[in-house]
């Protein structure tokens, strides 16, 4: 079992079948399978994205510049990450969210030391916000994020998608599907499960990354247990 653990959420896996925003099932599902995990002594950090609400291309097509349209990407995560807490708080599990665009009247600002110290007193940490600059996406905010707190592992929890595959499952369904990889077959083949800054990242600091289907429900707790769902992708792949 991981002790530390950081959880990336993409915005559209909060969709639901609403298509837009969030779907309060989906959020409560979320938020009892994190209670869970808190209580079996795991330290949780959750990275949100935004996609739910709004998406940098779909921006740009609307005449929106790539820096405004990344920023306006940035609150709608904070957003996402009040509803979690919301979420989360209903059942009495204690949380935090730190953004890393200053918001007082909203969330404490991302410090690196108070993040680990609510970690260490049993609090989940979401933070918000990206990186707090354009032209980085929330898995680069996910990598960055898990290696300043020291994270285990990082588990990409996907909207439907149950790991990674050679292609697109939805319109090859002749498309491989992976169990193993490393962070340089994700990058020599192209493999769109995170973007290469994000990707070098993780291999840099030597974070493993499991992706899995969240919409199943029990996988984040199979996935901190060390259970093999998904597709796990390491530095250098198993030892021989």
């Amino acid at each position: 079992m991981y002790k530390r653990v950081l959880l990336k959420l993409s915005g559209e896996a909060l969709m639901g079948k609403t298509g837009n925003g969030f779907d309060p099932l989906v959020l409560s599902q979320i938020a009892k399978e994190i209670k869970e995990i808190q209580e079996m002594g795991v330290e949780l950090a959750i990275v949100v994205g935004g996609g739910n609400f709004i998406r940098g291309k779909l921006s740009e097509q609307m005449g929106i510049d790539r820096v405004q349209a990344d920023y306006m990407g940035m609150l709608a995560t904070v957003i996402n990450a009040i509803a979690i807490q919301a979420a989360l708080e209903k059942i009495g599990v204690e949380t935090r969210v730190q953004t890393a665009i200053e918001m007082s009247k909203v969330a404490e600002p991302f410090i690196v030391r108070r993040a680990v110290r609510h970690l260490e007193k049993g609090r989940v940490v979401i933070f918000g916000a990206g990186t707090g600059s354009p032209y980085f996406s929330t898995d680069t905010t996910a990598a960055l994020r898990a290696s300043e707190i020291k994270a285990d592992v990082i588990l990409m929890a996907k909207n439907g998608v149950d790991g990674v595959y050679s292609a697109d499952p939805k319109f090859f369904p002749e498309a491989q599907k992976y169990d193993l990889l490393t962070f340089m077959d994700l990058i020599q083949q192209g493999l769109g499960v995170m973007d290469t800054t994000a990707t070098s990242m993780c291999m840099d600091n030597d974070i493993d990354l499991i992706v899995f289907n969240m919409n199943e429900e029990g996988n984040i707790k199979r996935a901190v247990l060390g259970e093999e769902i998904g597709t796990r992708i390491t530095k250098e792949g198993l030892p021989a």
